[in-house]
């Protein structure tokens, strides 16, 4: 498949990528700097530009010309910024679902939190309290779309080395999970068609990547 990457330069996207290559896809790298474009091509990506805040619909459709699956991984990361958590995490991922519909793309992967139905706490931030609202809506929105829909709920996330060891469900609670791990099982999800239709957590564990999303999806 030719699988669009929007948010294509986030952590968890540049270890997607040569995975997906491994598997015979071609990956489309969505990114707003031009800068970035040398760094994805080494991995094997196609780098097309697309600014997840300011651009509309049509240039997301647009940016997913000839693809056949969308993973949305995009984030407004840590920098405390309110507004970002709903323009990115929010927006970015609705104009995404709007795209794929334009364009007749059936397949969408999301990355979500886990958690993020559950409710917030009184005493947590204010940058906290966006961000659980904005990935809440995007998946209540992914969820109710028409697509074949498959969405990822991770947990804290670390940038320790992979273990290919991850418990993954519904149910599965809090935890730490490497973006390693995360990237692992994106890749195997899209290659699970039976994967549509489910909202999983994920965490570490100790059930090899391939084997926890064939239990999962039965």
């Amino acid at each position: 498949m030719r699988i669009a990457i929007v948010g294509g330069h986030g952590k968890i996207a540049l270890q997607l990528q040569p995975l997906l290559v491994a598997g015979g896809h071609q990956p489309v790298a969505l990114v707003r700097r031009e800068e970035y474009r040398a760094e994805l091509e080494e991995i094997g990506a196609e780098v097309r530009l697309l600014d997840i805040e300011n651009d509309g619909d049509e240039a997301f459709a647009a940016a997913f010309e000839g693809c056949e699956a969308v993973v949305f991984a995009a984030g407004g990361g840590p920098d405390g910024d309110i507004e970002r958590k709903r323009t990115v995490d929010l927006e970015g991922s609705l104009k995404s679902i709007r795209g794929a519909q334009t364009r007749g793309i059936r397949r969408f992967v999301q990355v979500s939190a886990i958690d993020v139905d559950r409710p917030v706490p009184d005493d947590a931030g204010e940058v906290w309290k966006a961000y659980v609202a904005a990935k809440r809506d995007a998946d209540v929105a992914l969820r109710a779309s028409d697509l074949d829909w498959t969405i990822v709920r991770p947990g804290l996330l670390t940038d320790d080395p992979a273990t290919g060891l991850v418990a993954l469900g519904p149910d599965v609670e809090r935890g730490e999970v490497t973006r390693a791990d995360v990237a692992a099982t994106l890749a195997a999800i899209l290659d699970a068609p039976e994967s549509a239709g489910h909202q999983w957590n994920l965490v570490g564990g100790d059930v090899p990547v391939a084997e926890a999303v064939s239990a999962a999806t039965r």
